[in-house]
């Protein structure tokens, strides 16, 4: 179940800003700190002495068996909406 609001004075501006949309324009990084860890790209990290970047993903198949998926690091994508602080990252990985 959804629920409709109509936009208007009684709107917040959180809710307001992000009925915009994302902005046109997203930025890449090549590390990420998040939590106390780093992540690094893979690219980055090319002749240097310690590696991280691996990315892992904590899955299920069904309620029994896990399923973890490990992949690397290729690029870090910030997408932000008409608010600095409503931000989303993506980690594209391969």
């Amino acid at each position: 179940m959804y629920q409709v609001y109509k936009l208007g004075r009684n709107a917040s501006a959180t809710l307001s800003l992000l009925s915009l949309g994302l902005e046109r324009k997203v930025k890449c990084y090549n590390e990420y700190f998040v939590n106390r860890y780093v992540f690094y790209t893979e690219e980055y990290e090319q002749g240097r002495k310690t590696y991280n970047n691996r990315v892992c993903v904590k899955g299920s198949i069904s309620s029994k068996f896990e399923v973890d998926y490990y992949e690397k690091l290729e690029e870090v994508i910030e997408l932000q909406y008409h608010n600095e602080h409503n931000r989303v990252f993506l980690f594209k990985c391969y």
